[in-house]
């Protein structure tokens, strides 16, 4: 009877009474996407039993905004909901008409600017942007490649990913080849760069790193 007793207490605190509820859904994580959009997205009603909450379900519905490229939901007891979210991060520059629209390596815009931004790589492809694997394998290059050559690239044409090329803001050219083995192109590329500074009309051949030359 002592064990029925308990059980029945225990269901009563988790499903049925006002003790262990959602009072508060809290939000961490955020930038460019407001706390707002992401408690609406979540759809969790404050009162809901904390321990009824499909986090599975919350999870979905936060990673469904567009800025949002994951999300992690949990139970924050004694009352609190937590969303723990990774928003996308703008990775390269397209550029749109007169302006230039920041991407993710999915393609996805993160913002809009008038003049061309500084701290992203401008890439050239072809078809919609969105989904497109020419950025995805741009997007891989300025992800893998060191911080040093990122400072450096002016313009990746990915308009061909097999052949992917890679202006520098000196007017050197990196013939990169498709988008694997970054990490070990830009170590190669280093070696090349050290022996062979680069200047205008220079060409570096990555494309297959054990057999790299210089033009």
């Amino acid at each position: 009877m002592l064990v029925v007793s308990l059980v029945c207490v225990v269901t009563w605190v988790l499903l049925g009474s006002r003790l262990l509820v959602v009072r508060e859904v809290a939000v961490s994580g955020l930038d460019r996407v407001s706390q707002e959009e992401v408690v609406a997205a979540v759809a969790v009603d404050t009162g809901t039993p904390l321990i009824r909450v499909d986090l599975d379900q919350g999870r979905d519905r936060a990673e469904s905004l567009d800025l949002v490229e994951s999300a992690t939901v949990t139970r924050g007891w004694p009352a609190t909901l937590r969303v723990e979210v990774v928003e996308r991060r703008p990775l390269l520059a397209i550029r749109v008409g007169e302006d230039y629209r920041l991407v993710d390596g999915d393609g996805v815009r993160i913002e809009d600017s008038a003049s061309r931004p500084g701290t992203h790589p401008l890439v050239r492809v072809t078809g919609e942007i969105e989904g497109n694997e020419a950025v995805r394998a741009a997007a891989d290059i300025v992800e893998q490649a060191p911080d040093s050559l990122i400072a450096q690239i002016q313009l990746i044409d990915a308009t061909d990913t097999d052949q992917i090329t890679v202006e520098l803001g000196d007017g050197s050219l990196v013939e990169w080849g498709d988008a694997h083995g970054t990490s070990g192109k830009s170590d190669v590329l280093r070696v090349l760069m050290r022996e062979h500074p680069p200047q205008e009309g220079r060409v570096y051949d990555v494309g297959t790193p054990d057999l790299a030359i210089v033009r």
